[in-house]
C-alpha cells in the first residue's frame, strides 16, 4: 500500500454517510492567498444491506437483522427441550419398571391406528397396565398446554376468559350472553362479564335464524355468513346494501337516550330477537353488538377458552375430548387445537388417581417426580438484565482479564424502562424545554399547565396544546406536531375511567377532559370506595427510600415486573395483590391487572434521571440540566483549553459485536470507522472532519416510517401530474420544477386560479409560459429556504418588482392597507380549506422583522443516536468535527457547476449506444441527457457530494444560516459575503469555488475517472464464538464456528421418482449415457452411430463444425429426412416434493397425484375459472376426496426444487433406519441449500477451464470437519489446475479488445492506471453453474437492459471468463492484491 507524505496545508475529509454508502473525499484547504486548494483523493465505500434491513430501517421498524433466525432458534430449542423431557421421562420409567428397552412405544401392528388416543381417555376411567400408562404419559409430555405470561402476550391474540361460573348459571336457565347481561342491568349491575366465543357464536345463529323466518324475502343463509364476525360499520355496509337490493331503506335513526340507556337496550333488542320479529334498523344493530363481542373475544386465547369450557360442561379431559373426536371423524386433524396447561395438569392428576388404585408403584413422590420435574417442569425466563444498555452517564470502563486477555469492561447503572413514570415525567419535561410557538420559548407557567394535562395522557396534538394555552390560537404555530403525554398514567387512567363507570359513578371519556376535571371526578369516588388515592399522583421529587415506596411508583413496578402465575388465566397474584395492597374489589382490580406497558427503554438510568429532572422542571433546557446535574452532555461543550489538551487517537476502534441497539446502525458506524482508518494510514491524520448524514439517518424511527410513507404517496402523487402534463399540457419531457408549478396552481383553485399578491388570473395555457415565475415568499436572498412552503406562482413583472421584500412587506407597500387586508383574507381562506399549509400561510403573513435566523442550525441539530454517535466517535480523532446538511451542498454543487458533472462522466459510452437525446426546453433552450437515467444510478456520486462537504467551509454555513443579517456592513455575515462570494455575469450572488471553475471541473473529473469503487464482500463462511454453559462450580467453555448466514432454505422437501419428458438440443453433453435417454429408436440410433465415429467424444461429435446445423445427421439415404436439432429426451429423474395447502395461488400443473389433479381441475372449472371462489372457505366448502368416509383434499403434495441435499436417513415410526433393497440406507427430509458461496474455477488437462460450485452449506460443513472452504486439490488427480474463486461481490479485471486492455500486461497496483482498469473492471453479482452475472463497479441498479450488456453488465458462461484478473480492492478503492486472495 502506498503512504502518503503529510502535507502542511489544513487537511479536509469529507464524509458523506448513507444507510448504504459512504462518500469520501480528502482535500488541501488553502487559508490565505499563498496557498492553493487541491483534492487529494475521493472514494467511495458500499455497505450493501439486505432488502429486510434497509426497508426495515427506512420504515422506522425495530426488528433486529437476525430476528426471523432467532425465532427459528428458538423453535429448535424448544424441540430440543421436549426431546430432553422425553428422554428423562423414559430414563424414569425404566427405572421404575414401567418399561423395558425392548419395550415398542408407539402403535403396532394392525388396527392400532388411535390406540395411544383410547389408552389415555381410558385411563382417566379404567385400569390400564404400567407399559399403556408409559405411553400415555409420554403423549402427555408431548403436548402441554398453554401457560400465560404477561410479558410476552400480544393484544392480537384476544384475552384468556374464565368465567365457568357465568356459563354454569346461562346454561342452568337457558340463557344466552345477552339474556344474562340483561338480568344483571336490571338487577343494578354494572360489570359486565367477558363470554365465551362459541356461546356468542350460538346466540348469533339463534337471532339470525329466528329473524330469518320473519323475513325471508330480505335474510339468507348467505347474508348470514357474510354478516358472521365482521366489524360493526362492515355489518351496516352489507345490510345496507343487500337491504336496498330487496327493496328497504336503511336510515340510521338517530338514538334517544342516555349511553347506558341505549346499552340497556341494545340487550333488551338482543333478548327480544330470540322470539319476536324484530325492526330490520333494530337487527342491524343487535348483529352489530354480538359482532363486537364475539370479535373481542376471538383470537388464539379466546379459542383456547372456548376449548377449555367444553372439557368443564362434558366432563371430559383433554384425552377423552380427543378420542370423542376421533370416533366422531377419524381424519379429524388436531394441529392448533391447544388447550390451557391447567387442563393437561388436571388431566394428568385424574389419570394418576385412577392408576394408583390399581398400581401401587406410584406413589406420591414417584408422581412428584414425574409431574414436576419432568412433563410439566418450566424454567424460570432468563434474566435479559445483561442485554440493558448502559446509562451514558453513570458507567464507566475498566480493564479486566478474561481468559489470560485484557478486556476492557463497562460497568455503572443500567437505564430505565420508558413506561418508569420517573422516565414518563423526564420525557415530558424535556420536550416542553424544547416547545416554542412562532418562535417564542413557553413561559413556565404555560409549561406546568401544559405538564398537568400530559400527566394523565397519551399525548396532545398541536391544535390541542395551542387551545389550551391561547385564546388566539388560531393565529400561532407550535413547532411540534403532537407532544407525547404520559402513557403509563395514561393506561392506568383507562383502567379508572372503566372502574368509575361499572361502579355506577358516571360514564366519562377522560382523554376529552382537563387533567382538574378528571381529578375531581376520581379522587372522590375512589376515596368513597376506599381506594388507595395515592396510586392517583407521583412525586418525582421524593428522597431516598420515599421515591420508591410512594403507592404510583409500587403500583407501576407491580404491573411491570408481574410474569404471570400457574392460575388459569395467569394473573390470579396480581389481582390478588391489587386487591390487597390498594383496596380495589376483585373485578376491578383485574381491570387494573389487565394494563400492559411498553416494554423497551430509555438511555439513562433512574439515578442520572433524578438527578437532573430537578432542573429541567425549572425550565432549563436538557444539555444545561445536565451541567446542572454535574453531568457533561456533549463532547461539544469541551471548552478551548480541554479541547487542546485533549489526547486524540490515532486510530479509531471498531464497536464491539452487539453495541448498539441497532444492528443496521452498527454496520453502518463501523464501516465509517474502517474507511477513516484506512486513509489516516494512507494518507495521514486529517486536520478536521466534516460530514453530512443522509435524511433517513437524521430521523427517529417514527420519523422515518412517516418519511417512507410520504415518499410512497408523493411518488405516486407526481406519477398523476406527470401523466397530466404530458396529456393536457403537451409537455413532452416533464421536469420535477414543472410538476411543482402545477401543484402551486392547483393551490390557487379556490382563490379562483389568481395569484395571492397581485390577484391576477392566471389562464392554464400560460402557466408554463414566461409571463408567470415560481417566486419565493420569502426571498432567498433573506431565508435560506428553498422548500414548497416557501413558493408560489406569481406575475414576474410583479417578481421583478418585489425584489428582495418579503411577500407581506411587498403586498402592504405595494396596495396599502385594504390591499393588504385582502391579501390576508385571501391567505387565510386557502389555509382553512387546507389548500396550504399552515407553515406556507405563516410566511406569506412574515415580515422581513419576523424572519427567523438558525433555519440551517435546526437541521444540524444531532437530535438522533447515530449522528450523535458518529460525531463521538470521528471526535475521538480529530479536534473539530463539523457537521453540514443537503441543503447547503445542493448550493454549493450548483455555484461550483458540479450538476452535470456525473452525466458528463457518462455521456460517452452511452451516446455510443444510442441512448442519448437532445430536447428544447419551454425557453428554447437545447437540453442534453441520459435516457432513463440519473445520476444516483453511479456510485461516484457519493464522492462527488463528499468533495462538495469537504470543501463547506463554517462560514459558508454561518452565512445561508444568517441572510438577513447582510444589511448590515459592520456585522460577520456582510464580511462573509465580501471574502467568499461574488456575481455572476448576471449579477447573481455565488460562492466561490476552491479551485478556480475550469480547473476544479476538470480536476475534479480527473479524479472521479480515476476513482475505484469499493464494496463489502461477503467472505466469511464462520465466526469463532465461545460458547458458555453452566456447571456446578463454574462454566463449560467451548469454542464454535458460527455459520455467518442460513445454511439452507427452510422448506423440507420429499422425493420421488418420476419420469421427465424434455425437448432438448444435441450438444456437447450428448455422450452415450444421455442418447439413450432419446425416446425415437432412429433418432438415437443415428447419433449413437455419429458419436461412435468421433471416438465417443460428444463435443467433437455435436459441436462445432459437426453441430446438426452446419454438420446435419440424415436419417435415409436419399437425404430427404433430417434429425431436428432439439430431440424429445425420457428419464426418470429424482423430483423432490412438498405439501401444500390448497389455495388460490396453487399451481395445478405441479400437483403430482393425477387423481387429484382432476378433482381439483373439475372444482375449478365449477367457479368458472375463478380460484379465489373455488380454494377458498375450504372448511365450509369442502373438496372431497371420499365425501362417504369424510376425507376431503385440503393439502397435496406438488413439485418443488430441483437440486436438493438430504438432512437425515429415512426412519420408520420407532426410530429404526429403513434400509433399501441394497442394504443401504435411504436420504429423507431434502432442503435446498440456497445460495452459493462461490465458484472455483480450474484448467484441465486439456487446457479447458472447469468449475466446481459450493454452496454455502457445502462450504460450512467443509471448514467444520476442518478441511479448507475452496478446495484447490479438486480433481488434481485428473490433472485440474486451481485458478481462482468468485464469491459475490469480488473483484474481476475483463480483458477489452476492442480497445486492446489486457489486464495482464499492465501494472494493476500502480493507481496511475486506474482510469484504464476502470472501464473493466466489474463486480460479481451472482453465481450460479456455468452462469455468472457481472456488474460494473460504478453501477448502483442491477437490471440488466440488453442495450447497455457489456457496459454496465455482463453475463457469461465459462468460455466469457477466459483472461480475466482477480483483483482485492481495499475500504478507499486501491487494488492492493492481484490474483487470489
Amino acid at each position: 500500500m502506498q503512504k502518503y507524505k503529510t502535507n502542511i496545508m489544513k487537511k479536509i475529509l469529507g464524509l458523506d454517510l448513507g444507510t448504504t454508502s459512504i462518500g469520501w473525499a480528502l482535500v488541501n484547504e488553502a487559508e490565505n492567498n499563498e496557498e492553493k486548494s487541491s483534492i487529494i483523493k475521493l472514494g467511495v465505500r458500499v455497505n450493501p444491506l439486505t432488502v429486510d434491513e434497509q426497508q426495515n430501517f427506512e420504515k422506522g421498524k425495530s426488528i433486529t437483522t437476525n430476528a426471523d433466525r432467532t425465532l427459528k432458534r428458538s423453535m429448535r430449542r424448544n424441540l430440543q427441550r421436549y426431546k430432553l423431557r422425553r428422554e428423562n421421562l423414559i430414563e424414569i420409567l425404566k427405572e421404575n419398571g414401567f418399561i423395558t428397552d425392548e419395550t415398542i412405544l408407539s402403535e403396532n401392528g394392525n388396527d392400532t391406528t388411535f390406540e395411544t388416543y383410547r389408552l389415555r381417555a381410558k385411563a382417566a376411567i379404567e385400569e390400564i397396565s404400567l407399559e399403556e400408562l408409559a405411553r400415555v404419559l409420554l403423549m402427555i409430555n408431548k403436548k402441554r398446554g398453554y401457560k400465560s405470561s404477561r410479558k410476552v402476550k400480544s393484544n392480537e391474540e384476544g384475552q384468556l376468559i374464565d368465567g365457568m361460573e357465568v356459563v354454569k348459571q346461562m346454561y342452568e336457565n337457558n340463557l344466552t350472553p345477552g339474556q344474562y347481561s340483561l338480568s344483571l342491568l336490571k338487577k343494578g349491575g354494572k360489570n359486565l362479564p367477558d363470554f365465551y366465543r362459541s356461546d356468542l357464536e350460538a346466540e348469533f345463529d339463534k337471532v339470525f335464524d329466528k329473524q330469518m323466518k320473519f323475513y325471508p324475502d330480505i335474510l339468507s343463509l348467505d347474508l348470514k355468513e357474510e354478516l358472521r364476525g365482521k366489524k360493526r360499520d362492515a355489518v351496516w355496509a352489507i345490510c345496507a346494501k343487500h337491504f336496498k337490493e330487496n327493496g328497504f331503506e336503511l336510515v340510521g335513526v338517530k338514538r334517544q337516550g342516555k349511553i347506558a340507556e341505549q346499552k340497556e337496550e341494545n340487550y333488551e333488542w338482543r333478548t327480544k330477537a330470540l322470539s319476536e320479529k324484530m325492526e330490520l334498523e333494530q337487527f342491524v344493530i343487535v348483529i352489530q353488538q354480538i359482532n363486537i363481542q364475539l370479535n373481542n373475544s376471538s383470537g388464539y386465547l379466546g379459542a383456547i377458552s372456548d376449548r377449555s369450557k367444553e372439557l368443564y360442561f362434558n366432563k371430559q379431559t383433554v384425552g377423552q375430548y380427543q378420542m370423542a373426536e376421533l370416533d366422531k371423524n377419524p381424519n379429524y386433524s388436531f394441529k392448533n387445537q391447544v388447550f390451557y396447561r391447567q387442563d393437561y395438569l388436571d388431566e394428568f392428576e385424574k389419570i394418576w388417581e385412577t392408576q394408583s388404585k390399581f398400581h401401587k408403584e406410584l406413589s406420591a413422590d414417584l408422581k412428584k417426580e414425574i409431574r414436576d420435574v419432568v412433563i410439566f417442569y418450566q424454567r424460570p425466563l432468563k434474566s435479559q438484565k445483561g442485554l440493558i444498555s448502559f446509562c451514558e452517564f453513570e458507567n464507566k470502563q475498566v480493564e479486566v482479564e478474561v481468559d489470560g486477555k485484557k478486556k476492557i469492561k463497562t460497568i455503572g447503572l443500567r437505564v430505565c424502562p420508558k413506561s418508569s413514570p420517573l422516565f414518563q415525567e423526564f420525557k415530558i419535561w424535556q420536550v416542553l424545554n424544547n416547545l416554542s410557538v412562532n418562535g417564542e420559548d413557553l413561559e413556565q407557567e404555560e409549561k406546568e399547565a401544559l405538564f398537568a394535562e400530559l400527566s394523565i395522557k397519551e399525548k396532545l396534538t398541536k391544535t390541542e396544546v395551542l387551545k389550551l394555552l391561547f385564546e388566539n390560537h388560531k393565529d400561532l404555530d407550535l413547532n411540534y406536531k403532537e407532544v407525547e403525554g404520559n402513557r403509563t398514567q395514561a393506561a392506568l387512567f383507562k383502567a379508572y375511567q372503566q372502574i368509575i363507570e361499572l361502579s355506577g359513578h358516571g360514564e366519562y371519556d377522560f382523554s376529552k377532559m382537563s387533567y382538574s376535571e378528571v381529578m375531581e371526578i376520581v379522587e372522590p369516588v375512589f376515596k368513597g370506595l376506599g381506594y388507595n388515592t395515592e396510586i392517583l399522583h407521583f412525586d418525582s421529587s421524593l428522597e431516598g427510600k420515599e421515591f420508591e415506596k410512594q403507592p404510583a411508583y409500587q403500583l407501576w413496578h407491580l404491573l411491570y415486573s408481574f410474569e404471570g402465575d400457574n392460575s388459569k388465566v395467569g394473573n390470579e397474584k396480581l389481582v390478588n395483590k391489587i386487591s390487597t395492597l390498594y383496596g380495589f374489589e376483585k373485578e376491578y382490580a383485574k381491570l387494573i391487572a389487565s394494563v400492559t406497558f411498553q416494554s423497551d427503554y430509555g438511555n439513562l438510568s433512574t439515578k442520572a434521571m433524578r438527578k437532573i429532572l430537578p432542573y429541567m422542571k425549572e425550565g432549563s433546557e436538557y444539555s444545561v440540566a445536565c451541567e446542572y446535574a454535574g453531568y457533561r452532555h456533549s463532547k461539544k461543550s469541551l471548552t478551548k483549553e480541554e479541547l487542546d489538551n485533549k489526547v486524540y487517537k490515532e486510530k479509531l476502534e471498531l464497536l464491539p459485536r452487539n453495541s448498539l441497539r441497532n444492528p443496521v446502525v452498527e454496520k453502518i458506524l463501523n464501516q465509517m470507522i474502517n474507511v477513516v482508518n484506512c486513509i489516516v494510514d494512507t494518507y495521514g491524520k486529517p486536520d478536521e472532519i466534516r460530514i453530512e448524514l443522509a435524511r433517513e439517518l437524521k430521523k427517529s424511527a417514527k420519523e422515518r416510517e412517516e418519511m417512507t410513507k410520504a415518499i410512497s404517496q408523493v411518488k405516486a402523487e407526481h406519477d398523476k401530474y406527470r401523466a397530466i402534463l404530458q396529456n393536457e399540457f403537451g409537455i413532452t419531457n416533464v421536469s420535477r420544477n414543472d410538476i411543482i408549478r402545477y401543484k402551486l396552481y392547483l393551490e390557487l383553485k379556490d382563490n379562483g386560479y389568481k395569484t395571492l399578491y397581485s390577484n391576477i388570473y392566471i389562464p392554464q395555457e400560460k402557466l408554463f409560459s414566461k409571463e408567470f415565475d415560481i417566486e419565493h415568499i420569502i426571498p432567498q436572498a433573506k431565508l435560506f429556504d428553498d422548500s414548497f412552503s416557501n413558493k408560489t406562482i406569481e406575475s414576474r413583472s410583479i417578481n421583478i418588482e418585489k425584489g428582495n421584500l418579503t411577500a407581506f412587506d411587498y403586498v402592504k407597500e405595494k396596495y396599502g392597507i385594504q390591499g393588504l387586508s385582502d391579501y390576508q383574507t385571501r391567505v387565510e381562506d386557502l389555509c382553512k380549506k387546507g389548500l396550504i399549509s399552515k407553515t406556507k400561510r405563516n410566511k406569506l403573513l412574515m415580515q422581513e422583522a419576523d424572519i427567523p435566523s438558525g433555519f440551517i442550525e435546526r437541521d444540524l441539530r444531532d437530535s438522533q443516536y447515530i449522528a450523535k454517535k458518529a460525531r463521538e466517535i470521528l471526535e475521538d480523532l480529530v479536534k473539530f468535527v463539523v457537521p453540514t446538511t443537503g441543503a447547503v451542498t445542493d448550493r454549493l454543487r450548483e455555484d461550483w457547476q458540479l450538476i452535470n458533472v456525473m452525466q458528463e462522466l457518462n455521456w460517452d459510452k452511452y451516446d455510443k449506444l444510442g441512448l442519448t437525446e437532445y430536447y428544447q426546453d419551454k425557453d428554447g433552450r437545447q437540453i442534453s441527457r441520459i435516457k432513463d437515467w440519473t445520476k444516483r444510478n453511479d456510485h461516484r456520486h457519493h464522492a462527488m457530494d463528499a468533495l462538495t462537504i469537504a470543501f463547506t467551509k463554517r462560514s459558508i454555513i454561518q452565512y445561508l444560516n444568517n441572510l438577513n443579517a447582510r444589511s448590515d456592513k459592520s456585522g460577520s455575515i456582510y464580511g462573509i459575503e465580501q471574502k467568499e462570494l461574488y456575481r455572476d455575469s448576471h449579477g447573481k450572488l455565488k460562492f466561490n469555488p476552491p479551485i478556480p471553475l475550469d480547473e476544479f471541473r476538470a480536476e475534479v473529473k480527473h479524479h472521479l475517472e480515476n476513482t475505484l469503487i469499493s464494496i463489502k464482500a461477503k467472505n466469511k463462511v464462520t465466526t469463532q464464538n465461545i460458547n458458555i454453559t453452566k456447571r456446578k462450580g463454574g462454566v463449560n467453555k467451548t469454542e464454535q464456528q458460527t455459520p455467518r448466514g442460513q445454511l439452507h432454505n427452510e422448506t423440507i422437501y420429499g422425493s420421488i421418482k418420476q419420469y421427465v419428458t424434455k425437448f432438448e438440443k444435441v450438444g456437447s453433453d450428448f455422450n452415450a449415457e444421455k442418447i439413450v435417454t432419446v425416446s425415437k429408436p432412429a433418432y438415437r440410433e443415428a447419433l449413437l452411430r455419429r458419436l461412435q465415429e468421433f471416438n465417443n467424444d460428444p463435443k467433437k461429435a455435436f459441436t462445432g463444425k459437426n453441430s446438426l446445423e452446419k454438420n446435419p445427421i440424415f436419417l435415409d439415404k436419399a437425404c430427404s429426412k433430417q434429425l431436428p436439432e432439439r430431440v424429445k429426451t425420457v428419464s426418470l429423474e429424482t423430483v423432490y416434493t412438498i405439501r401444500k395447502d390448497v389455495s388460490p395461488n396453487l399451481k395445478l400443473d405441479k400437483v403430482i397425484d393425477a387423481n387429484i389433479r382432476k378433482i381439483l381441475e373439475a372444482r375449478l372449472k365449477e367457479y368458472d375459472g375463478d380460484a379465489k371462489k373455488a380454494f377458498s372457505n375450504l372448511d365450509e366448502n369442502p373438496i372431497w376426496l371420499n365425501k362417504e368416509k369424510g376425507i376431503a383434499i385440503k393439502s397435496v403434495t406438488i413439485t418443488g426444487v430441483s437440486n436438493a441435499i438430504a438432512l437425515h436417513e429415512k426412519r420408520d415410526k420407532d426410530g429404526k433406519l429403513i434400509l433399501d433393497t441394497d442394504g443401504k440406507v435411504q436420504p429423507s427430509d431434502f432442503v435446498s441449500t440456497g445460495n452459493n458461496h462461490h465458484v472455483a474455477v480450474y484448467r484441465d488437462a486439456a487446457g479447458n477451464l472447469q468449475e466446481n460450485v459450493v454452496s454455502f452449506f457445502e462450504a460450512t460443513t467443509r471448514l467444520n470437519i476442518g478441511l479448507p472452504v475452496i478446495d484447490k486439490n479438486y480433481k488434481s488427480d485428473e490433472g485440474w489446475k486451481f485458478l481462482f474463486t468468485m464469491k459475490q461481490n469480488e473483484y474481476f479485471i475483463f480483458p477489452n479488445k476492442e480497445v486492446g486492455f489486457d489486464p495482464n500486461e499492465i501494472d494493476l497496483l500502480n493507481p496511475d492506471n486506474y482510469a484504464l482498469i476502470s472501464p473493466n473492471l466489474f463486480r460479481v453479482q451472482k453465481i450460479a453453474i456455468k452462469d455468472y452475472s457481472f456488474r460494473h463497479h460504478f453501477e448502483t441498479t442491477v437490471d440488466g437492459k440488453n442495450d447497455l450488456k457489456g457496459i454496465t453488465w455482463k453475463r457469461c458462461s465459462l468460455s466469457g471468463i477466459i483472461g480475466i484478473v482477480k483483483v482485492r480492492i481495499n475500504h478507499i478503492g486501491q487494488i492492493v492484491s492481484v490474483g487470489e486472495y
